[in-house]
């Protein structure tokens, strides 16, 4: 489950490239999925796991209850109600608000929906340490499909940098990579059968 280019990723037809114009692109994730079948979207995938498919291995549970519990104590998770007027919700078009399968700003976990496109999925959190924006998209080819996962990061304060060189290691060696292996087990749960090859259509 590899970290993959920016410069693959940007070369994607996803709209979050022209949403998220001058938001730092933090890092980009990729794991590629068998073609059980075609036709595929990531809308299906989501409902097909019930909204949760980045649940995390029982370490990276645990890292991050250890972060959400020190959250608490400082009150970083509380929302800054002096940027949720440059919320990336802001952005949308009145054409993405009618297209988006979710309306923007619906809580989903600890983040907002922007938008919920059929392959593409971009949510935000705010509060105190950062104001971040992860975006999810599944792209199939002839013979497989590939699911990104992209964050991007604003600063919200000097402490933003400082908070996030804290945090990358964690999230690099042992969350990001333990929540593609739990999409990758969903995907196989959802939409193949274990010891059956996966069937290739034109």
């Amino acid at each position: 489950m590899p970290q993959v280019s920016s410069q693959e990723f940007e070369r994607l037809p996803l709209r979050v490239h022209t949403c998220l114009t001058g938001v730092p692109l933090h890092d980009v994730w990729a794991v590629d999925l068998p073609r059980w079948r075609a036709g595929v979207t990531l809308d299906d995938f989501l409902q097909t796991a019930d909204d949760c498919l980045l649940s995390p291995s029982r370490l990276a549970r645990m890292l991050l209850d250890i972060r959400f519990f020190v959250g608490r104590f400082f009150g970083w998770d509380r929302e800054l109600e002096a940027i949720t007027s440059k919320a990336f919700a802001t952005r949308l078009s009145d054409t993405d608000r009618s297209r988006s399968l979710i309306p923007a700003g619906t809580r989903y976990g600890f983040f907002r929906v922007v938008y919920r496109f059929e392959n593409e999925q971009l949510i935000e959190l705010i509060n105190w340490t950062v104001h971040a924006a992860a975006l999810s998209a599944l792209v199939e080819t002839a013979t497989a499909y590939r699911f990104y996962l992209a964050v991007y990061v604003c600063n919200v304060s000097r402490f933003t940098p400082f908070y996030m060189a804290l945090i990358d290691p964690f999230r690099t060696l042992i969350v990001y990579p333990s929540l593609l292996h739990t999409v990758r087990a969903r995907w196989n749960q959802a939409f193949g059968t274990v010891g059956r090859a996966p069937h290739h259509t034109s």
